[in-house]
């Protein structure tokens, strides 16, 4: 064995660039986390009261995290809209509206472009949030709120290209949204309103969007006879039948597997009904259970459909398959 010690092989440079940047930026968000007080707690309360919609406005790279940021608002129930500095003074002043609130962003605070926009929003007394790292620039003296995204140092070696400070920026725009949306009480219904494409929408389609109810709906009673239930399960196509009793509540289910189990057990199915067929306590999912719940239940017990049942009564109100949640691209 050689007695050379061994040496673990030398991080490339650009992946130590990468971590020391993304350690700046890291550090830049634990300053702003412990930074955060009472102004952003006032400057959820202004939102919350806003009658009119939140205008972000902003330029160069803090006016992409504008944009974000009013993208944000907007997904989570807070009517916003991103209005580009420059064009502001250029005609774009006209979609501000009293009963607004303006968010400001400039990491200097002193973007010309930007504190050009500032006359029209006190003209229209607009409450104005600042979001800014020059915590004693003009865009801050301005403001109702400050909210301080300062930065220690940009992760840029030469300290010139935005980088900690976008990163800031990006992360108190979440901040606000999320605050907002918690205190509104946004939940998952309202969310799926206003998201219902892509994946991000089939994730939230609820089981009542999907469940065959009313004719579709295979149901058979206990006294049902054996032919009678497969003529039920044939008509439904869905290779289940729901069993009720006396009272229309759901007491069982049929499926070709307990068939088969049927016919191996009594050899004929002459003198059976749907009561003796069927498995006892059947799954249930609520209405409202999200599409993707459904699915998670029926694999967890190894089954392909799920029967709704009224709240009260017990009584079945619909059936949702495997196969309509594969056609919704849920699974």
């Amino acid at each position: 064995m050689s007695g050379k010690a061994k040496h673990a092989p030398r991080e490339s440079e650009v992946l130590a660039t990468a971590r020391r940047v993304i350690n700046v930026e890291i550090d830049a968000l634990s300053d702003l986390a412990a930074r955060l007080n009472e102004d952003f707690e006032r400057a959820v309360d202004i939102i919350m009261s806003c009658k009119g919609r939140v205008v972000v406005t902003g330029m160069g790279k803090s006016g992409l995290i504008c944009r974000k940021m009013a993208a944000t608002f907007a997904s989570t129930g807070t009517t916003s809209f991103f209005l580009h500095a420059a064009e502001a003074t250029h005609g774009d002043l006209g979609m501000f509206s009293r009963g607004d609130v303006c968010i400001a962003i400039s990491n200097s605070g002193t973007t010309r472009e930007l504190l050009a926009v500032l006359p029209a929003v006190k003209r229209l007394q607009l409450p104005l949030i600042a979001i800014t790292g020059g915590i004693d620039s003009a865009l801050a003296c301005d403001a109702d709120i400050v909210l301080d995204i300062s930065v220690a140092e940009e992760a840029c070696p030469l300290g010139l290209a935005p980088t900690s400070s976008t990163t800031a920026t990006l992360a108190m725009g979440d901040a606000l949204a999320v605050a907002v949306l918690e205190k509104r009480g946004f939940g998952i219904d309202e969310f799926a309103l206003l998201h219902p494409g892509g994946a991000l929408g089939r994730r939230l389609i609820r089981v009542d969007e999907l469940m065959h109810h009313d004719s579709e709906l295979p149901v058979v009673h206990t006294t049902t006879d054996a032919q009678a239930t497969l003529a039920a399960m044939s008509a439904g196509h869905l290779g289940v039948a729901g069993v009720v009793d006396e009272t229309e509540k759901l007491v069982g289910a049929i499926t070709d597997g307990d068939v088969r189990r049927a016919i191996q057990k009594y050899g004929t199915l002459d003198a059976q009904n749907a009561g003796s067929l069927m498995s006892h306590q059947p799954k249930t999912v609520a209405a409202s259970q999200l599409a993707a719940g459904a699915l998670a239940l029926m694999e967890e017990h190894a089954i392909t459909a799920l029967f709704i049942v009224d709240d009260t009564t017990g009584r079945p109100v619909g059936i949702v398959h495997l196969h309509d949640l594969l056609h919704a691209q849920i699974a």
